[in-house]
């Protein structure tokens, strides 16, 4: 419902400023809609806030670099078609839907959930990849608005470590919440809860996240021989230090 109705307002104005942003407001959605359906406890709201704090995070963000720059190229050949541009929408919010399986089934319950080991861990393992992946995105948009780097690549900061870092922190988000939903995940739930974390971690890793930027790169900097030698020294995904 939420991305249809901003669908609407973005094909009429033919604008990328409602896009990104919808994909955090959709996710602040979900848990608020539980959160206000039922009795909350601990646990309960431990998920909330993680997922509100995400939520904030990537959409200040995301807005602040759409007015920055303008527009998003990835829909050129799309905002002027209702249905391309529409699918587009449909899929970010079933993809919301899904990531949040295992909060979802948290809020549903009526057991009282503690604030114990397990929910702090899961906790802090959310909390570090929001940061980490905060972090990762200031450092390479302040990379490619300085114009002194037009036509390079990033390889400082966290990208020193990892070819995309932010994709990383965007994974430990939702294992973190996996982890504190977990025990109050009764039978079946157990496993269907997984498909959020492991749903986010295939469309990264192996559908539009990086295959796509990688491509790009390789399209654009492959016969660079300092970026094979990026590439070679640097991890694809889990941050590491760098390989001689």
């Amino acid at each position: 419902g939420l991305n249809i109705a901003m669908f609407l307002v973005a094909f009429y104005r033919k604008t990328d400023k409602l896009t990104d942003i919808s994909y955090a407001v959709t996710f602040a959605g979900i848990v608020l809609f539980g959160a206000f359906g039922n009795k909350m406890s601990s646990a309960q709201w431990v998920v909330t806030a993680i997922t509100i704090f995400w939520s904030v995070r990537l959409g200040s963000y995301l807005l602040y670099r759409i007015h920055i720059i303008g527009r998003d190229k990835r829909f050129d050949e799309m905002r002027q078609s209702f249905w391309k541009f529409g699918r587009f929408w449909v899929l970010q919010g079933l993809t919301a839907w899904i990531v949040l399986i295992p909060a979802s089934l948290l809020l549903q319950t009526n057991t009282i959930t503690e604030l114990n080991t397990l929910v702090i861990i899961g906790a802090l393992v959310s909390v570090f990849g929001i940061i980490f992946e905060g972090t990762s995105d200031i450092q390479k948009f302040n990379f490619i608005q300085n114009k002194a780097n037009k036509g390079k690549w990033i390889e400082s900061g966290l990208w020193k470590y990892s070819r995309h870092p932010n994709y990383f922190g965007e994974i430990l988000t939702w294992v973190g919440v996996y982890i504190v939903s977990y025990q109050w995940l009764e039978g079946r739930e157990v496993y269907l809860g997984l498909i959020g974390p492991l749903f986010i971690s295939f469309i990264l890793i192996f559908v539009s996240g990086i295959p796509i930027l990688e491509k790009g790169a390789d399209k654009r900097w492959g016969t660079d021989k300092k970026y094979q030698e990026y590439k070679k020294r640097t991890s694809i995904l889990i941050p590491f230090f760098n390989k001689r």
